[in-house]
């Protein structure tokens, strides 16, 4: 009975969830394939697969994701930052790739073992060695070779780390290991890429004019395309090589499609030998060029064009690849263990070679795809509301300061780029997955400055105590506001309790559109008593389904036409909004969906703050008309 249930909730879920649930089902404790009794050990797939699970974790926002990550980086790491299983001197960059976890780690927790662990995995880069023109050696063991396989390895990590901690400069090498890998590895026939070069020309897989390996490799190729998608992430938008890694995403995705099977819209194990003898649809490269294109496509790099060839191949993954057990859980099959060059025995890079590895049932180098091609896929569908709307956040009126990760200057709280629990970064994820785009607005708003902006959001104006000279609202600012309302903006107003808000210059920009914040405080919650923080809804216009949410320490609020309550409790307004002109007005007494309340680490788990969240950006870039 317990099966049949779980199974019936299973089938309810979205296909990342489904896949996820089973790993954390499969895999209780850590990572590693314990039917073949393999030590758990740090490497590139468990990296991969807790990639995974974080993208599962911010499409959600349940925190057992988190936990689980959490739970798997800490048997490896310890106090002082060492990896447990780790050897430095082998120059593997299959090593690197778990060193993402440890920057998400470092964002959520601040705990410095993270940052010594990630260190560590940096000093291997910086002495990694390297082909004559500059390119990673793939592993000490492969000398002067360089695999498709390494790039996903190693250059995500490098991108967000150098993002972190800089210096700037290594944006370009990291560039450079994309364009020399494309440029060692690229046939002009098909467009696709070699599985690997051997700059030396020594090993008998090797062309002994070009150093080409003999054949193209779905996942070898997969690996090159996620690496692009995700390093792109980190790339500054005005870097000014940028342009180069998106269009070397659009030579080779066009050439990636080109070898789809017309018919089950899957990918073959060697790439370019559609139908040929003993080759097969293969999961994992089916998996990575799915969430490739996808992923490209909803940042803009690729045609929407290309969505056609990403939805028929995820069809087909679900239809070739997808099974269900008796307890509900739901396998990935036909994902090739392992396929490589040289080494002992000797991997000839054959045809032959490619179709002798074995394949395995949730093998985590397709599982991982899967799960993130899964996001990609459901996320897809909600970019239309979005599509063509920017939401600008104020960082004017709302203006602190911290120390940067490099001992810089930097403004926090409540910002889209704030990814620790006092943050925005996650409510800003939500609108990327409604296709909106963000902006920042670090001045005092003007006509020109919201002329393009589909939704503004201020929130927590601060006082004397947050800012030495903190920025006012002003009769001005209340004038512009109120005019790029009126022609169809949407304003979101968010304050916080009266001892942590500026409310005297806050309330006359609200007063514009009848309401204002009162001087009560309410849902003062002590320590972890979060009952006091609830409100409950009942089919609620804009939050639908949602049953409970939590909110603390806010001031409530007072309307008059044309402001309406849409939540009120015990006597008290706690969010209204107002019709004005062709533009919407949304006002709480509280920044309520900040990371904290959010990412399920501290709420428990009926409060429904991350579907709220959800609800509430659907419904705001739906009354926004301004479209840029």
């Amino acid at each position: 009975m317990a099966n049949s249930a779980f199974a019936q909730v299973q089938q309810s879920l979205p296909w990342s969830e489904r896949m996820a649930n089973t790993m954390l089902t499969v895999h209780k404790d850590t990572i590693t394939y314990s039917a073949e009794k393999k030590n758990a050990h740090w490497e590139y797939e468990m990296g991969l697969m807790m990639k995974s699970l974080e993208n599962v974790w911010y499409h959600t926002g349940d925190a057992k994701y988190f936990r689980y990550i959490k739970q798997v980086v800490d048997q490896f790491v310890d106090d002082k930052g060492n990896i447990r299983t780790y050897k430095i001197d082998d120059y593997n960059l299959d090593m690197i790739t778990p060193g993402r976890l440890l920057l998400t780690l470092y964002h959520e927790t601040s705990k410095e073992k993270y940052r010594l662990a990630a260190d560590n995995l940096m000093k291997q880069l910086k002495e990694q060695p390297r082909t004559k023109e500059g390119g990673f050696w793939h592993k000490k063991r492969y000398p002067n070779q360089m695999w498709l396989d390494g790039l996903y390895m190693a250059e995500p990590f490098y991108a967000e780390y150098t993002a972190m901690f800089g210096p700037s400069k290594n944006f370009d090498d990291i560039i450079n290991q994309f364009a020399w890998m494309e440029k060692n590895g690229r046939d002009d026939k098909t467009g696709l890429l070699y599985h690997g070069w051997d700059e030396s020309r020594e090993q008998k897989w090797s062309d002994p004019k070009t150093g080409k390996s003999p054949n193209f490799w779905s996942r070898a190729i997969g690996w090159y395309t996620m690496a692009l998608v995700d390093v792109l992430d980190y790339i500054p938008a005005n870097h000014p090589r940028r342009g180069e890694l998106v269009a070397i995403l659009q030579r080779i995705i066009p050439a990636v499609i080109k070898y789809q099977d017309p018919k089950e819209g899957c990918w073959y194990q060697v790439t370019d030998k559609i139908g040929g003898k003993g080759n097969y649809l293969e999961a994992s490269g089916s998996s990575m060029f799915v969430y490739s294109i996808v992923k490209g496509v909803r940042l803009g790099y690729l045609s929407p064009a290309y969505m056609v060839a990403a939805q028929k191949g995820y069809k087909g993954i679900l239809k070739n690849f997808i099974s269900t057990d008796a307890n509900g859980l739901i396998h990935l099959e036909k994902t090739v263990q392992v396929s490589g060059l040289g080494g002992t025995p000797y991997r000839d890079g054959s045809y032959e070679y490619y179709l002798s590895e074995k394949i395995r049932q949730d093998d985590l180098k397709g599982v991982g795809p899967f799960i993130m091609a899964s996001v990609e896929m459901e996320t897809f569908p909600t970019l239309s509301i979005g599509k063509g709307k920017t939401v600008m956040l104020d960082n004017f009126f709302n203006r602190e300061y911290r120390k940067g990760f490099t001992g810089e200057k930097e403004t926090y709280h409540y910002t889209w780029y704030d990814r620790k629990d006092s943050g925005y970064s996650l409510w800003g994820k939500v609108f990327n997955e409604y296709g909106a785009k963000l902006g920042t607005l670090e001045e005092a708003p003007s006509a020109q400055n919201l002329k393009n902006a589909s939704v503004f959001i201020i929130v927590d104006p601060d006082t004397p105590k947050e800012t030495p000279a903190p920025n006012y609202v002003e009769e001005k600012d209340v004038k512009v506001i109120a005019d790029w309302v009126k022609a169809g903006g949407v304003l979101v107003l968010l304050a916080n309790d009266t001892s942590n808000a500026e409310i005297k210059h806050f309330n006359q920009l609200t007063k514009a559109f009848g309401i204002s914040f009162t001087n009560k405080n309410r849902n003062m919650v002590k320590n972890d008593q979060f009952e006091q923080g609830k409100f409950e809804f009942n089919n609620h216009p804009i939050f639908k389904d949602v049953k409970k949410i939590y909110v603390k320490e806010l001031v409530t609020l007072e309307t008059k036409a044309p402001a309406k309550p849409i939540l009120e409790e015990g006597g008290d307004v706690i969010m209204a909004t107002a019709k004005v002109g062709k533009g919407t007005v949304f006002v709480l007494g509280d920044p309520w969906i900040y990371n904290e309340y959010l990412n399920g680490k501290r709420l428990p788990l009926q409060y429904e703050n991350f579907k709220a969240a959800k609800y509430l950006t659907e419904w705001l870039l739906k009354q926004a008309t301004i479209k840029k």
